[in-house]
């Protein structure tokens, strides 16, 4: 009788709640029991709520058990759920649970099915054919299925990707760079960190793709020193691309060089602007470079290089396996093809969601969170990281697509969606918005740096009742010098939340 599968993950969000202990057990059971299991160590399908969660291969599918416990195992086994026996834990078969059912997975399709660091398992389910369609095209056939696809940058500043890279393929230079920025750290994100550990060879293959698009030889994934489950995947199958000829010298004996590795950064938010990040691989302290010139011109050691983000990388291979008008019909107006949203803070079912743009907010907090954790009314909502807007309740239809959250004088961002009930003080919340640019600010520009350590001081004084009238006209003037004069996003882009939870909560200003 040929072995069961079972699947546990090895996601950072799964290990934190018990899977390993999980998979020991379950390896120690079926030893007792003396049945034939084979465990793989999968990447997470998102629905956090449910981690761990426990899959078994059966002819219908992959039957699901979560939250699962290491003391839950034995009567697992009890239950025979190697056959898809019924138990408390049992949420049937995993594709037809609605959070998931009702997604469209283009980029995470393979996160939570494959085993992360198989190669084999990733050429079984269309890996690297994205990239042997690309050695069919020109390097400027690559761009401008890239531009006609649609896709913008997912990093937050949604720029199109496919001019980017044909800046970059233009620029006449002896060496050009490919470099990965996944510095993840927006709060509430962690879509980078879920594909890089749950499909890294998804990621190599889209770095793969730009370096022969615009002639690059050499490719740099910047990643977060906080992400250690993700930087062993992401090197292990590194090894594995080299071992297999899709990296190194003569890539599948097409004559093309692409070397790839990984550079750790030491989790300074700032890293996650790109020209911070360049100085950072140079070895250099990291903090903001004047543009012009651009990265695409002068970028690493001064020469022409891509800077993306890992799932605007990772995007990629698919639409080069598929072609861009597939991944152009997801979408609306200019957001073209698929989002990850991430769901977090006081909500019921966290995780991860990817659908086209053009979703809403409401759809999101209610279809797939479940409404608060706390089973309060939710008040506000910040889209798009520590420097995203608040949004209020009235605000909730708005759909998710670059154009219609800046009517709206709010950011999309990176997709991190975090949920606070009607007992949030939103003052304190825009303290926090300048407290936090104080403290991750690089110091290069004085509105930033200046602003922000004001903006605590008169924020104190609001919450504290003093002249507030005068204190809050002053916080409007600093978040105007801020917007309108520093060099990069971070100071740039701290008014969001302040304004926002000024113009939209003005009663938790004069309590």
């Amino acid at each position: 009788m040929a072995a069961t599968t079972v699947y546990v993950p090895r996601d950072a969000a799964a290990l934190s709640l018990g899977a390993e202990d999980v998979a020991v057990a379950i390896a120690g059971e079926a030893r007792a029991r003396n049945m034939d299991v084979t465990i793989v160590r999968n990447g997470t399908r998102g629905m956090v709520w449910l981690e761990p969660l426990v899959e078994v291969a059966l002819s219908s599918g992959r039957a699901g058990y979560g939250p699962v416990a290491a003391s839950d195992v034995r009567s697992l086994f009890d239950a025979d759920f190697l056959s898809g026996g019924k138990h408390p834990l049992s949420v049937g078969l995993v594709e037809e649970v609605p959070y998931f059912a009702k997604q469209q997975r283009l980029t995470f399709a393979r996160v939570g099915v494959t085993d992360p660091i198989s190669l084999d398992d990733y050429l079984a389910h269309d890996g690297y054919r994205g990239l042997m369609q690309a050695f069919a095209l020109s390097p400027a056939e690559i761009v401008k299925e890239v531009t006609d696809s649609g896709l913008r940058g997912r990093g937050g500043a949604a720029f199109p990707t496919g001019i980017k890279w044909k800046t970059v393929m233009d620029e006449p230079a002896g060496q050009k760079y490919v470099t990965c920025n996944a510095d993840e750290g927006d709060s509430g994100t962690f879509a980078d960190r879920m594909l890089m550990e749950g499909d890294p060879f998804c990621l190599i293959e889209g770095m793969t793709i730009a370096a022969v698009a615009v002639g690059s030889t050499q490719g740099y994934i910047y990643l977060r020193c906080e992400y250690p489950h993700a930087h062993r995947a992401l090197n292990a199958a590194i090894a594995a691309a080299y071992a297999q000829g899709y990296l190194g010298e003569n890539i599948r004996g097409t004559g093309k060089t692409f070397h790839l590795e990984v550079r750790l950064g030491a989790g300074a938010y700032i890293c996650g602007e790109e020209t911070s990040m360049l100085e950072s691989l140079e070895g250099k302290r990291g903090e903001i470079r004047p543009r012009p010139p651009l990265p695409a011109i002068k970028g690493l050691f001064g020469q022409p290089t891509i800077v993306n983000n890992v799932i605007s990388l990772a995007s990629v291979p698919l639409i080069l396996q598929k072609g861009s008008a597939f991944y152009r019909d997801f979408g609306v107006g200019r957001s073209r093809g698929t989002l990850t949203i991430q769901l977090g803070g006081n909500i019921k079912r966290g995780g991860l969601i990817e659908r086209a743009f053009g979703v809403t907010l409401r759809e999101i907090l209610y279809e797939y969170g479940g409404g608060s954790a706390s089973g309060r009314p939710i008040r506000a909502v910040q889209v798009g990281g520590p420097l995203g807007a608040y949004l209020p309740e009235s605000q909730f239809d708005t759909p998710l697509d670059y154009e219609a959250f800046a009517s709206i004088q709010a950011l999309v961002g990176h997709g991190g969606v975090v949920v606070f009930d009607d007992t949030v003080d939103m003052a304190r919340m825009a303290r926090y918005a300048m407290e936090f640019c104080a403290i991750e600010s690089c110091g290069k520009c004085t509105p930033c740096r200046i602003g922000s350590t004001r903006g605590v001081e008169v924020m104190d004084r609001v919450i504290a009742g003093q002249n507030r009238e005068g204190n809050l006209a002053l916080v409007e003037e600093l978040c105007d010098t801020m917007l309108n004069g520093s060099l990069c996003g971070l100071g740039g882009l701290t008014p969001y939340p302040v304004q926002s939870a000024m113009r939209h909560f003005p009663e938790d200003f004069t309590r």
